[in-house]
C-alpha cells in the first residue's frame, strides 16, 4: 500500500472513531499527525507542525473572546434590537441582511474569514434571540461571503485571475464573479427555503423594544402583520396563517438591552476598529480582536471576567488538530498525487469533474486559495487539447473549492461553529459536517454540468 493511500484511510479512520466514540476529532487527528507524520513519511516535530494553522488559532480565539466580552455587556443584545429596528421588525429579513453584509465585505477586499469573524458573531446572536436556526444563519452567512468573495476587486477573485493569466488560460473576470454569485445565491435561497425561512415569513414582524419605552403591567404586545393598521397593543394576524401571534412586553431586561452604556459604547468602537483594521490597513483579524479584547477587559474588568472561559476552546483544538494533519497529508505529497492520478486518465470531462471534487473535498479542511492555487495549474494539460472550456473549468473549480466553506473543518464554518451561543456544540458540529457533506457531494457535479459540459470559453 502506498505512503498516500494509507494517509487517507487512516484520516477515515479518524472520522468513524470520532462519530462512534465521545473523543475530540481534533485530539485524534493530532494523534494521526504524530503517528503517519513520524512513521510513514519520515517528518520530524517541526515538518508535523508545519501544518498547525497558527493564524486560524489566533482568529478562532480572538474572535470568540472579543464577542464573549460584548456579549457579557450586552453589546451583542443591543446590536440584535438595533437589527430588528432596521428592518422593521421583519425577522425573517435578518439571516439576507447578513448575507448581503458578507457579501459586500468580501466583494469590496475583505478576506473570506475575516468578513465571517466579523458578522456571524453577531448574526448567530441574533439566531439565538429569536429562535432562528443556527445553521440557517451560519450558511447564509458563509454563502454569503463566498458570494462576493470573486469580484474583480476582491482577494479570491485576484488570485484566481493571476493564476489564469500566469497560465496563459483564456478568463473571464465577470464571468467568474456571477458564477459564484449565482451559485452561492440559489444555494441561499434553498437553505432559507428549507431551514425555516417561510415559517419566519408567516410570522409577520415582531416589536423591538425602543429606548424610550415602558413595560405596562399585563399588557401585551403583538407581532404585526404589515397591513395591520392597529395601535400598538392590538392584535396582529400573521400574513397567510389565520393565527394571532402574541410575545411579551418588553421587560426591564429588553428596554436595558436598547440603552447604550458606556463599556456598550466603547465596544460597538471597538468592532467597528477591528472592521477598519482589516479592511483598511489589512491588520490580521485574530490579533487585532484579542488585542481589543484586552484593552476593553482592562477597562470594564467586572463585565468580562468571565470572558476567557467562553472562548471555544473544544472548537479550537477539533479545527488545529484536522488541519495539522491535512498539513502532514500536504506535506508528504497525497495532494498532489490524487490530483495528478485524475489528470492522467485521459477523458478531459472525466478528468474535469473529477478535479472539481478533489478541490471541494480537500477545501473543505484545507486552504481555499490553496487548493485552486495547485488545481488550477494541475488542469492545464487537459484544458490544452481543447475539448473543456478554459472559462467554466476555472469557474468550476474555484466555486466547487470555496462554497464548501460551510463544512465546520473550514475556517469559515469553524467561526459559525465557535460564535454559536447557547447551542449543543456537538449536534451543532454534526449538523454542519452533514451540510458541508452535502454540500460537498452535490455541488461540484452540478457546477460541471453547468459550467464545464456547455463549454464555457
Amino acid at each position: 500500500m502506498s505512503p498516500e493511500l494509507l494517509s487517507i484511510l487512516v484520516l477515515a479512520v479518524v472520522f468513524v472513531v470520532a462519530t462512534t466514540r465521545s473523543i475530540n476529532m481534533g485530539a485524534l487527528a493530532f494523534a494521526a499527525a504524530f503517528g503517519v507524520g513520524t512513521l510513514v513519511a519520515d517528518l520530524d516535530a517541526d515538518g508535523i507542525f508545519a501544518g498547525f494553522p497558527g493564524d486560524l488559532f489566533v482568529v478562532l480565539v480572538g474572535v470568540t473572546y472579543l464577542f464573549a466580552v460584548a456579549r457579557a455587556n450586552g453589546t451583542t443584545d443591543w446590536l440584535v434590537h438595533a437589527a430588528v429596528r432596521m428592518v422593521r421588525g421583519r425577522v425573517a429579513l435578518i439571516p439576507w441582511v447578513m448575507f448581503a453584509l458578507t457579501g459586500a465585505l468580501t466583494a469590496i477586499g475583505a478576506v473570506s474569514p475575516a468578513a465571517v469573524a466579523i458578522v456571524a458573531p453577531v448574526a448567530l446572536s441574533f439566531a439565538a434571540r429569536y429562535s432562528i436556526s443556527p445553521l440557517l444563519m451560519g450558511v447564509m452567512v458563509v454563502h454569503g461571503a463566498q458570494a462576493g468573495g470573486f469580484s474583480p476587486i476582491s482577494i479570491y477573485g485576484s488570485i484566481v485571475n493571476g493564476i489564469v493569466e500566469r497560465e496563459k488560460l483564456p478568463g473571464s473576470e465577470i464571468t467568474l464573479f456571477l458564477a459564484s454569485l449565482v451559485v452561492n445565491l440559489v444555494i441561499a435561497a434553498i437553505v432559507f427555503t428549507v431551514c425555516g425561512g417561510p415559517k419566519l415569513w408567516r410570522q409577520g414582524s415582531v416589536d423591538a423594544p425602543e429606548p424610550g419605552d415602558r413595560p405596562e403591567p399585563g399588557g401585551t404586545g403583538k407581532a404585526k402583520d404589515p397591513g395591520d393598521q392597529s395601535a400598538p397593543g392590538g392584535a396582529g394576524t400573521a400574513p397567510d396563517s389565520g393565527t394571532t401571534l402574541t410575545r411579551p412586553s418588553p421587560t426591564p431586561t429588553d428596554l436595558a438591552a436598547t440603552r447604550l452604556t458606556p463599556a456598550r459604547v466603547a465596544t460597538l468602537v471597538s468592532l467597528v476598529a477591528l472592521v477598519v483594521a482589516v479592511l483598511v490597513f489589512d491588520l490580521d483579524a485574530g490579533l487585532t480582536a484579542i488585542t481589543l479584547a484586552v484593552v476593553l477587559s482592562a477597562v470594564w474588568p467586572d463585565d468580562s471576567k468571565r470572558a476567557v472561559g467562553e472562548i471555544a476552546w473544544p472548537t479550537v483544538l477539533l479545527i488545529c488538530g484536522v488541519l495539522t494533519y491535512v498539513g502532514v497529508l500536504d506535506e508528504m505529497g497525497t495532494i498532489t498525487w490524487a490530483g495528478e492520478g485524475v489528470g492522467g486518465i485521459g477523458v478531459p470531462l472525466l478528468a474535469a469533474v473529477l478535479h472539481c471534487y478533489i478541490g471541494a473535498i480537500v477545501s473543505a479542511f484545507a486552504s481555499s486559495v490553496g487548493i485552486m492555487g495547485a488545481l488550477i495549474p494541475l488542469a492545464v494539460p487537459f484544458l490544452a487539447q481543447g475539448e473543456i472550456g478554459a472559462i467554466g473549468m476555472v469557474a468550476a473549480l474555484a466555486v466547487s473549492a470555496t462554497v464548501v466553506d460551510v463544512s465546520p473543518f473550514s475556517t469559515n464554518g469553524a467561526l459559525v461553529l465557535a460564535a454559536a451561543p447557547d447551542v449543543d456544540r456537538e449536534r451543532f458540529f454534526r449538523r454542519l459536517m452533514v451540510y458541508g457533506g452535502i454540500v460537498v457531494a452535490v455541488v461540484p457535479a452540478v457546477v460541471w454540468l453547468a459550467m464545464v459540459v456547455p463549454g464555457w470559453g
